[in-house]
């Protein structure tokens, strides 16, 4: 089989499935039914009072309330004073929304962080100091344990790290050599008695207005009553049209996952018969008489240094992770529990018991999850062997 038509093949099954996907996609009919950023429906519920900008219109969403999506299907929030955040949960009955920083810098947030001109509030908070101190100023504070480290890749460093600190601690005893960024900074709590607080546990924030607590505990969606003016009202959810949601994610994935898998095996023969013939081609060109064939069997991992150098954290009470991340830890299995030491990759924010990770990146430079390459696999530890072979 000629190279060309092997390549044809391909494109031509990669254009069917994808056609075959674009045909089941729920559509909505009504462009204010509730919603989501992601096609499989991974992500918080949006409805009134958020609205999808550039997807709705503006009566679907109430102001300041405009949500958006990012090119992973996770839902973004702009805040007028403190930029964007990612919505990891929206509670319509308690009127308050979970806040992540999606590039995992909380720091570069808390330094000025403020809900000035928005339409939110902080539903319970506490007030911290942030400073700034290299690793042997803060291990040298007699109270460092009581200091929280704000991690961020490209900010913070082995070195030099981020501490947010009660105010009162920070004025009975000053860290030596360590420089103030901002005296008070007020973070929005999930929990009101939280006595220990993490980056990794979030924030909350919750609305007054618009009340639509009525309307959810009627089970009906909240609104404006009239195309003109702000007045609020409950209606009866509408009724669907054609299949339900729930059916039509049902037949793709009873029918596109075998697709898929398929796929998958069609492509992988029709490359493997291509790596056969361009072997064959490339041998009988090069080696007319002799074959030596080298395959290297290697085993590529980091350093310890570059191991080291990803944030480690203590996992707090909520035991509440940003997405993709869930309770378990994808190596060994076990679910995480509070005050265990997590480490995780920055390029990709995946979250692993710190000894299993450490373990997992010795011998292997990609993620256990997504497969994808850490920056600090530009200087592994390898090894390899070579097996050669030769015939007459």
């Amino acid at each position: 089989m000629e190279i060309r038509e092997l390549k044809l093949m391909i494109n031509i099954i990669i254009i069917i499935f994808f056609f075959f996907l674009n045909f089941f996609q729920a559509s909505s009919v009504d462009v204010c039914n509730p919603t989501s950023c992601s096609e499989m429906g991974m992500g918080p519920e949006i409805r009134f009072p958020f609205r999808l900008k550039d997807r709705q219109s503006d009566r679907c969403g109430y102001p300041g309330f405009d949500l958006s999506c990012n090119e992973r299907g996770q839902t973004i929030i702009t805040l007028p004073s403190s930029g964007d955040f990612l919505v990891t949960d929206i509670d319509y009955f308690s009127q308050s929304i979970i806040l992540y920083d999606p590039d995992f810098c909380l720091v570069k947030r808390l330094i000025d962080f403020n809900l000035t001109n928005s339409s939110f509030r902080a539903a319970h908070q506490r007030n911290y100091t942030i400073v700034r101190c290299t690793s042997d100023d803060w291990l040298s504070y007699p109270n460092y344990q009581m200091a929280i480290p704000l991690y961020c890749r490209g900010v913070t460093s082995r070195n030099q790290a981020f501490l947010a600190m009660p105010p009162s601690m920070y004025e009975q005893q000053k860290p030596i050599g360590c420089k103030l960024i901002n005296p008070r900074v007020s973070v929005p709590l999930q929990l009101e008695d939280s006595q220990f607080w993490s980056p990794m546990d979030g924030l909350e924030l919750a609305w007054s207005e618009p009340a639509c607590r009525i309307c959810e505990n009627q089970g009906k969606l909240c609104g404006f009553k009239s195309d003109t003016g702000s007045d609020i009202a409950c209606s009866n959810p509408p009724p669907s049209k054609g299949l339900p949601r729930g059916a039509k994610y049902g037949i793709i994935i009873g029918v596109g996952v075998p697709g898929l898998v398929c796929l998958i095996g069609i492509i992988s023969f029709a490359f493997g018969k291509l790596k056969v013939y361009t072997l064959r081609r490339d041998l009988n060109s090069s080696l007319p008489t002799t074959i030596n064939l080298q395959s290297a069997i290697a085993t590529t991992g980091l350093n310890r240094a570059t191991i080291d150098s990803y944030p480690k954290m203590v996992l707090g009470e909520s035991q509440r992770l940003p997405n993709p991340n869930n309770g378990t830890c994808p190596i060994c299995l076990s679910d995480y529990v509070p005050k265990e030491t997590l480490r995780t990759i920055p390029e990709c924010n995946h979250y692993f018991h710190a000894e299993c990770i450490d373990e997992w990146l010795k011998l292997n430079a990609t993620c256990p999850l997504c497969r994808n390459t850490p920056d600090g696999s530009l200087h592994p530890c390898s090894s390899s062997t070579s097996l050669v072979s030769s015939s007459p």
